[in-house]
């Protein structure tokens, strides 16, 4: 059960097995993520983590084992696999605007496309979800207009307007200049305080200890360990984890 969550899962891995080519990226993974949980991925750089958060909106197919979203397998492709999509947010590093429109048109495309919203209530609930986050005032401004806190806010926003049940996030401050972090990571807690199941692929202890209600600590493709965060970072139990943050939380 976590605080937030109804203890129904949401999304399974079991035995999730990746390679490109020789090399072993996931290894054996058993994974399950609640409904309303916020489940925070850490670890070195290559251990897997951005893999398997593409996996899980199969951005990135698996060799072998089993992942289902909300009871069904992930479907392999077609009007399924664009259903997932639109239900499983995500948000990268790169932004990935269309550079060529607004802020507000960047927002409602994928609801009235994917969706077939009316586009009157897509650009009111855009604007809802604009604010929000903190950039009404930006709407009718083009991406380069923005800073980098700003578009990943606007992103952020995009993946909302969908509706998704869950969001999945990779390493979504790595890109921006340090005084822009907290922006998106205040953005990104009250989304977990509101009850959204989220996945954040992150560096940012902070952020895991603030918001997360469990971590998962992953090198070379394995789950080395989990836990809550209180007990992952005052009493991790393996010594990969402990070296590991010794490196990390004395910068």
């Amino acid at each position: 059960m976590t605080e937030n969550g109804d203890a129904t899962p949401l999304v399974v891995l079991e035995g999730v097995n990746k390679h490109f080519g020789s090399l072993h990226v996931l290894r054996d993974i058993n994974l399950t993520i609640s409904r309303g949980e916020v489940l925070v991925v850490i670890g070195p750089s290559g251990g897997g983590k951005s893999t398997l958060c593409r996996a899980i909106n199969r951005l990135e197919t698996v060799d072998g084992g089993t992942i289902t979203f909300d009871g069904q397998p992930l479907p392999a492709e077609g009007k399924a696999l664009a259903r997932l999509r639109s239900e499983v947010g995500m948000v990268f590093q790169s932004f990935n605007l269309f550079a060529h429109k607004t802020i507000l048109e960047n927002v409602t495309l994928g609801p009235i496309r994917v969706r077939g919203v009316a586009r009157a209530q897509a650009e009111q609930r855009g604007m809802e979800l604009l604010e929000r986050v903190g950039i009404g005032s930006q709407a009718s401004k083009y991406p380069a207009q923005l800073s980098g806190g700003q578009q990943q806010r606007v992103a952020i926003a995009r993946a909302l307007a969908m509706e998704p049940k869950m969001i999945l996030f990779d390493e979504p401050t790595s890109a921006l200049d340090p005084e822009m972090v907290q922006e998106v990571l205040d953005v990104m807690v009250g989304l977990a305080r509101d009850g959204m199941t989220m996945m954040v692929v992150t560096h940012e202890m902070g952020f895991a200890r603030r918001a997360a209600n469990r971590v998962v600590f992953m090198a070379e493709g394995q789950i080395v360990e989990e836990n809550t965060p209180d007990e992952f970072f005052t009493a991790p139990r393996t010594d990969r984890a402990k070296d590991f943050l010794s490196k990390i939380l004395t910068h």
